[in-house]
Order: C-alpha cells, then sequence, then structure tokens
C-alpha cells in the first residue's frame, strides 16, 4: 500500500525540479529565455500551493481514492502534452495547469491515507520517513534523472519518463483501501476556495515582477494581502454562521503545528531554492550541459537519500524537536560551503561539500515536520490540515523559485558572481528562520497545554 504513495510523492518532486536542468535545452527549443522556464516552474508549485486546500478538502466529498486517481489522470496527461509542446504556452498548459492540479488533488490523499492506515508516532513516522525519502530523493534526484534523459533523448522525453510513472502507479495503487467512505453531502467553499488562490497568486506574482518594476511587485503583493485578508475574514464569518468554510480557524490555534507548517515552508524554500540556482549558475555561467548539471547534483541526492532513509530510526532515538533543528544548522552549513568554496573557484567539486550537507540536513528535518504536523489533529481534521500542510511545503517551493530564482536571473548575465552570492545569502536567512521557528517547539516532556499528543487522535 505504501509504494504507490511514496512513489506519487516522488514524481510529485521530480516534476518539480527536473526541468532545472533543462534550462538551456528548451529555451532553445521553443525560442524562450531563463526567465520563461523560471516563470513555468514557479506557475507549477503556485498552482499546487494555491489549490491544494481545495484540493484537501475534495477528498472528504469524493473520497481519498477517487481524487488520488482523478489526480494521476490529470498529471499523466499534462505530461504527454508537454512532450510535444510547440511552445512555451503549450508547456505552460501541460506542466503549470494540468500536471499542477493533478499534484494539488492527488498529494492530499497521499497524507490522509498514510495517517490513517498508521497510527503512533513510530509507525507514522517509518511510514512518513518512506513518503518523504521518496519526495525528497525526487526533488534532490530530479535534476540528475532529469540530465540523464536529456541528454540521452532529449528533454520532452523526461515527461515521458513522468508519464510512464503515473502509469504504473495507477496500476500498483488499484488494491489501496480508503478507510473512510465518502460523503457526497460535504460543503464544498468555492468562494473560499477562490479567494485563498488568488491571494497566493498574487503574492508570488508579485515576487516574480520584482525584476521588471518595483512599484508593480508591490502593487501586487499588496493585492495578494488583501485578497488572502478578505479569505480569512469570510472564513469567520461562516464559522459563525454555523457553515463549513474551506479551512477551519482550528487548525490555526495548535502552536505545535503552526511551528511545524513555518519549518516545512522553510525546508521546501530553501531545496527548491538552491536547485534552481546552482542549475541556472552551472548552465548559464559556466556553460554545462544537462547531464554535467546533473551529476553535480548526485551529492545532494545522497545526502537526502541517506538521512531520509534514516529518519524511523531517528525519530524512536530522538526528539522530533532536536531533529527539525539539527536539520536546519546543517542546512545552513551547507549553504555557508556553497558561498565559501564556490565563488571564484572554477573546479567543479566546489559544489559537492555544500550540496551533499544541504540534503543531509533537509533529509533529516522533512519527515519530523510532517509528523509534528500531521499528528497534532484527530481523524476528522486529516482532510484539511494534509491540504494545508501540502499547500505551506508547496508555496515553499514556489517562493524558493521565484525569490531566489528572481535574485540570481536579475544579475546572472552582468554580474553572475554577484547575483549567485546574493540568492545563497537569501537561502541561508530562511534557513535560519526556520531554526528560530524549530527552537519554539515544544521540549521533550513538555507539551503544550490543550495541544493534542503527536501521534494520538
Amino acid at each position: 500500500m505504501l509504494l504507490p504513495l511514496a512513489l506519487a510523492q516522488f514524481i510529485c518532486s521530480f516534476a518539480g525540479s527536473n526541468m532545472n536542468v533543462m534550462i538551456n535545452d528548451i529555451s532553445q527549443d521553443l525560442d524562450t529565455t531563463v526567465q520563461g522556464v523560471q516563470i513555468a516552474i514557479t506557475s507549477f508549485l503556485l498552482v499546487m500551493a494555491a489549490l491544494m486546500i481545495p484540493g484537501g478538502k475534495l477528498t472528504d466529498r469524493y473520497g481519498r481514492k477517487r481524487c488520488f486517481t482523478a489526480g494521476l489522470v490529470l498529471f499523466g496527461a499534462g505530461a504527454l502534452l508537454c512532450a510535444v509542446a510547440p511552445g512555451l504556452g503549450v508547456l505552460m498548459l501541460g506542466y503549470s495547469i494540468l500536471e499542477g492540479v493533478g499534484t494539488a488533488l492527488l498529494i492530499p490523499p497521499v497524507y490522509i491515507l498514510t495517517t490513517l492506515l498508521f497510527s503512533g508516532v513510530a509507525g507514522r513516522a517509518r511510514a512518513f520517513g518512506a513518503i518523504s525519502a521518496m519526495g525528497g530523493v525526487g526533488a534532490a534526484a530530479g535534476p540528475l534523472i532529469g540530465g540523464l534523459i536529456t541528454s540521452a533523448l532529449g528533454w520532452r522525453w523526461a515527461f515521458v519518463f513522468q508519464a510512464l510513472i503515473v502509469a504504473a502507479i495507477v496500476w500498483l495503487s488499484r488494491r489501496v483501501p480508503d478507510p473512510l467512505p465518502p460523503d457526497p453531502t460535504r460543503h464544498f467553499d468555492t468562494r473560499g476556495a477562490v479567494l485563498s488562490a488568488a491571494g497566493l497568486v498574487l503574492v508570488v506574482t508579485g515576487i516574480l515582477a520584482a525584476d521588471n518594476s518595483g512599484w508593480l511587485m508591490i502593487g501586487l503583493m499588496a493585492a495578494g494581502a488583501l485578497v488572502l485578508l478578505l479569505f480569512f475574514r469570510w472564513v469567520r464569518e461562516q464559522e459563525r454562521a454555523g457553515g463549513e468554510p474551506l479551512l477551519s480557524t482550528a487548525l490555526f490555534q495548535n502552536r505545535t503545528s503552526n511551528l511545524g507548517l513555518v519549518t516545512q515552508n522553510a525546508q521546501w524554500l530553501v531545496l527548491m531554492g538552491s536547485s534552481f540556482v546552482v542549475a541556472a549558475y552551472l548552465q548559464v555561467v559556466r556553460g554545462y550541459n544537462a547531464i554535467e548539471t546533473g551529476l553535480i547534483f548526485t551529492a545532494a541526492t545522497a545526502g537526502l537519500l541517506t538521512s531520509s532513509l534514516a529518519a524511523g530510526r531517528l525519530a524512536r532515538r530522538r526528539p522530533q524537536r532536536n531533529l527539525i533543528m539539527a536539520g536546519f544548522v546543517v542546512t545552513a552549513a551547507g549553504i555557508g560551503t556553497l558561498l565559501a568554496m564556490v565563488i571564484g573557484t572554477p573546479k567543479v567539486w566546489a559544489f559537492a561539500p555544500g550540496l551533499l550537507l544541504i540534503g543531509l540536513g533537509i533529509g533529516l528535518m522533512l519527515t519530523p515536520s510532517v509528523n509534528v504536523v500531521q499528528s497534532s489533529f484527530g481523524d476528522d481534521l486529516q482532510g484539511e490540515i494534509s491540504g494545508l500542510s501540502r499547500s505551506v511545503s508547496n508555496l515553499g517551493s514556489s517562493l524558493g523559485t521565484a525569490i531566489a530564482g528572481t535574485v540570481i536571473v536579475a544579475g546572472i548575465t552582468k554580474t553572475p558572481e554577484r547575483a549567485y552570492g546574493l540568492a545563497m545569502v537569501v537561502l541561508a536567512v530562511v534557513a535560519l528562520l526556520g531554526l528560530a521557528a524549530a527552537a519554539f517547539l515544544p521540549k521533550p516532556g513538555l507539551p503544550v497545554a490543550g495541544a493534542p499528543v503527536p501521534g494520538e487522535p
């Protein structure tokens, strides 16, 4: 039962990172720019983030298994469309829209089913460890696998590979049970879904506009903040009237979960941001091709796989708070190493130590953060918290590509070393903010008053 769920997380994470090594190939083939590819990647991640909460809510109404399968079908169709795309517009339709919507439908069921099928901190840690490991490996190994496919067959075959994996998941998941029956009478908050999605889109679009116009950036981000404010006001009004809003305010009243969400956002922001920055620097500045760029990321893949696979064992021996804090410390050290060893050094091996440390650090804390959040609520809120959790994580991925990507793209042709250094400094600050949030998680033996014990409904 766990294999198709883990593979689903793998292919969605793979789709978010393998494009990084195809920047030059896609730009030349589709007659676009590095910024065009960045917008496609960011849009894919943003669609996931914007629709993950509604996607989690739909699982209650239509069933977790049905949403999972529908998401896979949409994802596969998008991958095949990308494989034959004649231009950037069609590529974005298949990749950013269809694959993004498909991911938003299929990922919440992965975490809901895992939470329902496994119980206890250790049991869930092993299950989430396998899923998080596959997700992390998909993100870290995406450049390597994508580079191999692109160099051997062409970038379009990377999307054919995605479609084949999706077909395998559909076949493997045919016997995965849905522990809870769907409830067709459950209300779906359409207005809340539109407001939340519009707010997130405006905020991230504002970040992407920073390189073109400062006033446009401020205007879009302010508009996004206003729409999100209207969304939360609508949620409160619905709850006061006895309705069922898109999100329950109870999700934000658990201090442990809130801090866990902050750490999730920071982890994926750093992982996807560093992946895009290093890949863009290697291809545009150093002139490396897809396979050479992918091979350099092997260090990050090895580190992430090593620490992720040990997640279950570490969860039994160490408090989750300590694992998350240690992960951020190691990740920040990796970013510092990339700053110290890469600038002014022509040797390709200079990237390996920093990427290895980033992989080890991210893999060390992915599972504890997910377990902290999911285990903070009972079964009745799993649909909502799963959607919120995945939305926050994918928003982090989108922000990583948008913020760090915008910084490096702005100066990659004129002052590449400076642009690379500034982008890495931004990611280091995010890692330190994540460490600060983790430090406020409850210490072992000191649960938050009124909060559920992790691992217990």
